[in-house]
């Protein structure tokens, strides 16, 4: 027997499926790998990635942690980077950069300025600009379009 478009179309109830809402554990979406699964295997319109988890890489200014560095996001990224003293000049003919200094206290170098830098002071580095930091410090930058490792140059 065919079932009826109206029985097609009822909402199974919470004793269907296993468990009732109210019984569900919470879902802890920052420690639940893979963070786009979705058991209907649709894409999600969204990432999540912890900074702290992502193991650090060597870069211009010491060591960063880079998230939502993938090939279907062309958009921007977001780097955790640990300064060290000994940064190299470098610049992007395409990345506009966000720093944001989290911690520690130095000087950044824009186009051969030296600028005092502290904690929560925020920078724009447009494409172009030769830039680095100086001192001991931890920052947050924001690439857009996301970082490209064949955008750093060095003269």
């Amino acid at each position: 027997m065919q079932p009826t478009k109206q029985s097609r179309l009822a909402k199974p109830s919470p004793d269907s499926i296993g468990t009732s809402k109210e019984n569900r554990p919470p879902i802890d979406l920052y420690n639940t790998p893979p963070f786009n699964f979705d058991p209907c295997n649709r894409v999600k319109n969204y990432i999540i990635e912890n900074l702290s988890e992502i193991p650090p890489t060597s870069c211009p200014c010491g060591s960063t942690r880079r998230a939502f560095i993938q090939p279907d996001n062309p958009v921007a990224s977001i780097h955790m980077v640990d300064i060290s003293k000994d940064s190299r000049t470098h610049y992007h003919k395409k990345l506009t950069e966000i720093y944001l200094i989290l911690e520690g206290e130095g000087h950044m170098e824009l186009d051969g300025e030296l600028i005092p830098v502290k904690p929560m002071t925020s920078i724009l580095i447009k494409p172009g600009c030769k830039h680095r930091a100086v001192g001991k410090m931890r920052i947050i930058n924001i690439p857009i379009p996301a970082f490209d490792p064949e955008d750093e140059w060095f003269d």
